[in-house]
């Protein structure tokens, strides 16, 4: 009888020792399967990454998202629709503007064009634009870039998209460049460079005189914000440029304008409307 339990117990322990054996290798096996799937999910993000770098030096249109999935100074070509001129620059014959789709929007610096070509340049115009991705302070742009128009193309403009409850956030940034519009700020005092407040400066630092950028700063949820009125864009001739000169501190207002990034959110503000 004691032989026999003798011989049950032993298979008993062998048993149990096999249990725990098989436990060790599943939970291995579940560790190399984890480090496995992140391997591949980053894996799978380098080449999406490289694909996108690589269909751009091909000379490839890519899409919103295949442009910004590209590296930073690779050659990308874009189609897309003019949605304003900022500037034409007569002595290297070059342009500066703002584009968008449907999908999102992009900043072609300096981009090579002739005077008549710039004239045809309206907005809802759909051009091709090859040049190199480049960052500037966070701004994400084309530079040294050409074009051409695209024949037969249909127009777009971008209706203004409703971000003031995105500022302070991360996800404002996904909408750089676009046309934007804030609503229900409040005019907060600049200072400049002497210590004095105004409503708004000529120049960051109030060293500028009309004719320059104005910057103004607003309020939303507590936060502060700085924004510009480009005079490349809208110069001292503008209903935006005259907006901004007679707002008063403590006012509301509702605005518009290009999404353009500085060391953070810095829109070109294009519009302007005192609410309360």
């Amino acid at each position: 009888m004691k032989k026999i339990l003798s011989v049950l117990m032993a298979a008993g322990m062998a048993f149990s020792l096999a249990a725990c054996a098989g436990g060790a290798s599943s939970s291995e096996a579940a560790s190399t399967e984890s480090e496995a799937a992140s391997s591949e999910a980053a894996s799978s993000e380098a080449a999406s990454s490289e694909a996108a770098t690589a269909e751009a030096a091909s000379g490839t249109v890519l899409s919103h998202d295949e442009y910004m999935a590209a590296d930073l100074d690779s050659q990308v070509t874009i189609e897309a629709y003019v949605q304003a001129k900022q500037a034409w620059y007569a002595e290297q014959s070059t342009a500066t503007v703002y584009l968008q789709d449907q999908d999102g929007a992009y900043f072609a610096y300096d981009m090579a064009c002739s005077e008549e070509d710039y004239d045809k340049l309206t907005p809802g115009t759909c051009i091709r634009v090859t040049g190199f991705k480049s960052e500037w302070s966070g701004e994400v742009e084309i530079v040294d870039g050409t074009f051409e128009f695209v024949d037969g193309a249909d127009t777009f403009v971008a209706e203004p998209l409703d971000v003031t409850d995105l500022l302070g956030t991360d996800e404002l940034i996904d909408h750089q460049n676009e046309l934007v519009a804030f609503k229900g700020l409040t005019v907060e005092p600049s200072t400049d460079g002497n210590g004095n407040e105004a409503a708004f400066l000529y120049k960051d630092n109030g060293s500028g005189t009309d004719g320059d950028d104005l910057y103004f700063n607003v309020s939303s949820n507590g936060q502060t914000y700085t924004f510009t009125v480009e005079s490349y864009l809208c110069d001292n001739t503008t209903e935006v440029y005259s907006a901004v000169k007679n707002l008063q501190i403590g006012q509301t207002i509702d605005a518009e304008g290009f999404l353009y990034w500085y060391e953070g959110a810095n829109p070109h503000i294009t519009s302007v409307t005192v609410v309360g």
